[in-house]
C-alpha cells in the first residue's frame, strides 16, 4: 500500500487508474477476495463450517476493538450504519419532550431516525459555520432535555474533521446526553480516539477496503444499558431457544443486541481480511503517507478557479477535500474520461485520497482539473 510494489501486489487495478474517490467505495485489497473464497469453502462443509465463521467473527470483533479503543465484548456487528442507527433508535425509547442534536455535515444514516414522524422528539440542528461544525455553536443547543448528540467524526460532504475531545468535553458540560460518533470517514484512514463517545459506528466498504454488508458497533461497556437493542430476533437474545421463549424474549446487553440475526458471514471474513491488512500496514502510517497529499491536493485546488466547501484548516482534516464548481457535471465527465476517478453529485465534487494513493496521482488529477477548467472556460 506504501510502496510502489505493495501497492501492485495489493490493488493492481490502480494501475490503469487515477482512484480518488474511496470515500464512496474502497478498492479492496486482493486478500479480501481471498477471503470470500475462503468463506465459500467453509460453507461447503454446511453446519460444520458455522464453528469456522464464528471464528472469523470473532476475529473482527478482537481486530476492530483495537481500532476503536474498546474491548470485543463491546462490539457488535450488523448490516451496515443505517441498520445499526435505527436499532440505537429502539434502544433510547424517545418520548416527547426529549431532544435529539443533529447536524447539517451529517450522512443522512445518523440524521434520519429522529426525523421520521414516528419519533417523538424534538430535533434541533447543529449547523456549519464556515465548513466547519464549531463547539461553541454546539453549546447553546444542549440542555437538560438533550436525550443524544449525533454526529460523523470526518463529514462524507466536505471532509471536515470534528475536534472530538472538544465536543465530549462540551456534551458533558452542558448535558445529560449520550454521544453517538459515526467514524465511516475516518476508520482505517486516521487513528481514533473516542474516549467519552458512548456509541460508535462504521459501515465497511469505505476506508477499510472490506465489503458491503458490514457495520461494526462500540458500546463501551458503563454504556450497556443505555444501548441495548429490544429489538425481535434470535442472535441478539439471552436465550431465543428456552422454555419460555413465547413468554419473553430479553436482550443481550449492550453492543451483541445489535445483531439481531444470522451474521453476514462472507462479509466478516471479507471484513476480517481488510481489518487485518490495515492493521498490518498500520494506521499511523497510512496517516504519515497520506496527510502530504492531502494538504498538497487542497493548497492546489486554492489555486484553481473552484469553491472550496472544505476550511482550509489542515488540522480539521482526515482524507476528504470537496469544492464546487456550476461546471461541475461536465468536469466530471471530462475526469472520468481521463480515468480519474471522483465523486460528483447535484454540483459537488469530492475527492478522497488514501494510503493507496500518491503523489502522482494528486499531481495528475490536478492539472487534468485544470485542463477541464480551462475546458468548459471556453465552452
Amino acid at each position: 500500500m506504501l510502496t510502489d510494489q505493495t501497492r501492485r501486489a495489493a490493488f493492481p487495478s490502480l494501475e490503469t487508474m487515477t482512484y480518488l474517490n474511496t470515500a464512496a467505495e474502497g478498492i479492496p485489497p486482493l486478500v479480501v477476495g481471498q477471503a470470500l473464497q475462503h468463506y465459500f469453502r467453509d460453507h461447503q462443509l454446511g453446519m460444520d463450517g458455522r464453528e469456522r465463521h464464528q471464528a472469523q467473527r470473532e476475529e473482527v470483533k478482537a481486530l476492530t476493538a483495537q481500532l476503536y479503543g474498546l474491548t470485543a465484548a463491546e462490539i457488535g456487528i450488523c448490516s451496515c450504519s443505517s441498520e445499526a442507527y435505527n436499532l440505537a433508535a429502539l434502544a433510547l425509547n424517545l418520548q416527547p419532550g426529549d431532544e435529539v442534536i443533529i447536524n447539517d455535515l451529517d450522512f443522512p444514516a445518523g440524521a434520519t431516525p429522529w426525523l421520521q414522524p414516528t419519533c417523538p422528539a424534538t430535533v434541533k440542528v447543529w449547523r456549519a459555520r464556515g465548513g466547519g461544525l464549531r463547539v461553541e455553536d454546539l453549546i447553546p443547543l444542549l440542555g437538560p432535555a438533550t436525550r443524544l448528540v449525533t454526529v460523523s467524526l470526518v463529514s462524507f460532504f466536505n471532509g471536515f474533521m470534528i475536534p472530538l475531545p472538544a465536543v465530549v468535553e462540551a456534551v458533558r458540560r452542558f448535558s445529560p446526553a449520550l454521544l453517538a460518533v459515526d467514524v465511516t470517514q475516518g476508520l482505517g484512514r486516521i487513528p481514533l480516539r473516542l474516549s467519552g463517545v458512548d456509541l460508535v459506528v462504521s459501515s465497511t466498504h469505505k476506508w477499510i477496503l472490506a465489503c458491503h454488508g458490514g457495520g461494526l458497533v462500540g458500546v463501551p461497556q458503563e454504556r450497556t444499558a443505555e444501548w441495548t437493542v429490544p429489538a425481535g430476533g434470535w442472535f441478539n437474545l439471552q436465550d431465543a431457544f428456552g422454555p419460555d421463549r413465547f413468554k419473553q424474549a430479553n436482550s443481550l446487553p449492550g453492543a451483541a443486541s445489535f445483531t439481531v440475526g444470522m451474521p453476514n458471514y462472507p462479509a466478516i471474513y471479507a471484513i476480517r481480511a481488510a481489518l487485518a491488512y490495515i492493521q498490518g500496514v498500520g494506521v499511523e502510517a497510512i496517516e504519515a503517507a497520506a496527510r502530504p497529499l492531502v494538504h498538497t491536493c487542497l493548497e492546489g485546488l486554492a489555486r484553481l478557479p473552484v469553491e472550496l466547501l472544505t476550511p482550509l484548516e489542515k488540522d480539521a482534516l482526515a482524507g476528504i477535500i470537496a469544492f464546487r464548481h456550476p461546471a461541475a457535471e461536465q468536469i466530471h465527465g471530462l475526469l472520468h474520461a481521463a480515468n480519474i476517478h471522483i465523486m460528483a453529485h447535484a454540483g459537488r465534487l469530492r475527492v478522497a485520497l488514501h494510503g493507496y494513493n500518491t503523489m502522482a496521482d494528486v499531481e495528475r488529477f490536478l492539472e487534468k482539473l485544470a485542463e477541464a477548467l480551462r475546458h468548459v472556460g471556453q465552452d
